[in-house]
């Protein structure tokens, strides 16, 4: 049986995201089962990987394409009745645990954006005290551009 090559996230992105998740306490970098991911003790905060051809699945159904597609998910602080965060692009719900927001990232990304969300993905897996003692402090959520 022949491997199928999967895209990779591009590198662009990688050191971007890198920037800004290890800029966090104990944050670390490891390879995901597709991707790459950022945990906070054993606990992903961020994870960035890319739909292509319909594959990963979940991940295409959630982000509605079939790529090719770079895509993030982050934790959010929003209680998960809030219906009404997240609902416009970029960002989708994929809907396997209720604080998970995906994410598209690409040329109109905007990256301080990006590294309030991470930061406050941290917040949120992060233990108790080692999130209390960094003091800098984001938006609690994204608000969609206006024009």
């Amino acid at each position: 049986m022949l491997a199928t090559r999967r895209r990779q996230v591009p590198q662009d992105i990688i050191v971007r995201l890198r920037r800004a998740c290890l800029a966090l306490p104990e944050a670390q970098e490891q390879s995901a089962w597709v991707g790459t991911r950022w945990q906070v003790r054993k606990k992903t905060f961020v994870h960035v990987l890319m739909v292509d051809s319909g594959w990963p699945p979940a991940y295409a159904r959630a982000a509605g394409c079939s790529g090719p597609a770079c895509v993030m998910t982050f934790r959010s602080p929003l209680p998960q009745l809030d219906l009404h965060a997240y609902t416009w692009e970029p960002f989708f719900r994929p809907g396997w645990w209720p604080n998970i927001v995906g994410m598209r990232l690409g040329g109109g990304t905007d990256w301080n954006q990006v590294a309030a969300l991470v930061i406050e993905s941290w917040r949120v897996v992060a233990p108790k005290k080692l999130a209390e003692a960094f003091s800098t402090r984001v938006p609690r959520h994204p608000r969609p551009a206006t024009t």
